[in-house]
């Protein structure tokens, strides 16, 4: 069982049904990024691990795909019960290795239980199409199969809830499973994958390496991984499909974002306040579905600022398990210099810091607070490029027409919320707005488990989306079958 910071542990991989112990390799520091302290230290996989784990994947798969879909799914119903059962402890893992706060955490988790809840519905989200006498005396059907090994690569933002976004469904469907999760949270991924193991899949359908470049390109190349998944920025996610895709594999690459929240004259300020302060701050600002540009339309600027810098003023950052905490520490030290980067470039540029995150950097964690930025125009850095932390930039628009244009602009389309009390204006922007995820007075226009996670533009790399019946579609190929008996 992982503990969460009692002792330094070492992480161990799951391959063929067997936890390995990391002998002779280079071990990597993993710290809680609330005290700075190592809790845990994690080897990285090489191309030969990589290698002898498709391996063994694909002679599971050989048997896997026999077993009726109504059978693989009894594994996924126990596990389910295996999770609620340890949400809280999950939760708390996660917290203590990601940072984010105790109440986020067990939001995620509960995200990645409803994840393996649509999973286990995969004999009917599986079935296929009948015709009868198509032409006279032939019948057609579809069927879908499994594609074979199938491989997952996750961030660090999510580690319960992203990996479950892939191996419920590929495994339901009767696909093997690699997950390499990210290396800077191991404990999460591994926890969450020993109650797999307690749930009983035969040796070898799932799979866990850590690592970092060297196991993802041996993934992104080995002749026996059918299909790729990933989450994280859009460089790499642009590497990972252009790689995958030249080998031959199906490929969904979810990438980065910079979302805009477009605040109307007659939104309602203190709901849409609410709202946009779990987007911009909820996880840190450490999410794809993280607000980061807030356009306020005409005169709605002033007092729409006014109730926001209040709340922002008044936010309580600490240790994510702290009952009082409302923001906890970046993931890590590198992550927060990336980030400081951002706000020194920010007013480098000409951007007007109304609050200043660098105020809350004291102690040994990784501790930044909520920057608000004023006077950002559409060609600073901070308006176009994904920062991944708790920074909102403000623009000002005249109307809803100028608000669209500006969003359609970016390089980005993973998602957009409009807060407005008119339907033809909310209706309007929907139906305008080049992003795939909207929100309707909704801060974080996050999809369940049965809707696909849907990216556009340089968010995301391939035709499937996550999760929902795309995910079917994506870990299936589809069958033909006419038939005619004489």
């Amino acid at each position: 069982m992982i503990a969460t910071e009692t002792a330094v542990q070492t992480v161990k991989f799951l391959v063929n049904g067997k936890w390995e112990e990391a002998a002779g390799r280079a071990l990597h520091p993993i710290t809680n990024p609330a005290t700075g302290q190592v809790i845990a230290q994690v080897p990285y996989a090489t191309a030969e691990d990589v290698d002898r784990t498709a391996r063994a994947a694909h002679a599971a798969f050989l048997k896997w795909r026999e077993v009726p879909v109504v059978e693989r799914v009894q594994a996924f119903y126990r596990y389910k019960d295996l999770l609620e059962k340890h949400a809280d402890e999950t939760a708390r893992i996660l917290s203590t290795e990601n940072g984010k706060t105790l109440e986020d955490a067990r939001g995620s988790v509960r995200r990645a239980i409803q994840m393996v809840e649509v999973a286990c519905g995969m004999p009917s989200l599986m079935m296929g199409h009948s015709l009868e006498n198509v032409s006279k005396g032939i019948d057609c059907q579809t069927i879908r199969q499994p594609l074979g090994v199938c491989a997952g690569i996750t961030p660090f933002n999510f580690p319960a809830m992203v990996p479950m976004w892939m191996f419920p469904f590929a495994i339901a469907c009767g696909n093997t499973f690699i997950l390499k999760p990210s290396e800077k949270v191991p404990l999460t991924p591994t926890r969450t994958a020993e109650l797999m193991d307690d749930a009983g899949l035969p040796a070898g359908v799932y799979n866990l390496l850590h690592g970092g470049k060297e196991a993802v390109d041996a993934l992104l190349a080995h002749p026996l991984i059918r299909a790729v998944s990933f989450v994280g920025s859009s460089p790499v996610a642009r590497h990972v499909y252009r790689t995958a895709a030249a080998n031959g594999k199906r490929v969904q690459a979810l990438g980065g974002a910079k979302n805009h929240l477009v605040v109307m004259p007659d939104a309602q300020l203190d709901k849409s306040v609410e709202a946009i302060m779990s987007s911009a701050f909820g996880a840190a600002g450490e999410r794809c579905l993280a607000g980061s540009i807030l356009v306020a339309v005409g005169e709605v600027a002033q007092p729409l600022l006014d109730t926001l810098l209040a709340k922002v003023r008044t936010l309580r950052i600490g240790e994510g398990l702290e009952a009082s905490t409302e923001m906890g520490p970046l993931v890590t030290a590198d992550h927060r210099e990336r980030v400081l980067g951002y706000i020194e470039k920010g007013i480098a540029e000409g951007a007007k810091p109304l609050v200043d995150g660098r105020a809350h950097m004291a102690g040994d964690g990784f501790f930044l607070g909520p920057t608000v930025f004023d006077n950002v125009r559409p060609e600073m850095t901070i308006a176009r490029e994904e920062i991944f932390g708790p920074v909102l930039s403000v623009m000002r628009v005249r109307d809803l027409d100028a608000a669209i244009e500006l969003v359609n602009r970016s390089a980005f389309g993973n998602t957009t919320s409009i807060f407005t009390s008119d339907g033809k204006t909310a209706r309007e922007y929907a139906s305008r707005i080049e992003v795939g995820m909207v929100g309707i007075n909704v801060g974080v226009a996050a999809p369940m488990a049965f809707f696909p996670f849907s990216g556009w533009k340089d968010s995301f790399f391939g035709d499937l989306h996550a999760h929902g019946r795309d995910a079917i579609a994506f870990y299936t190929e589809q069958k033909v079958i006419m038939s005619r008996w004489f």
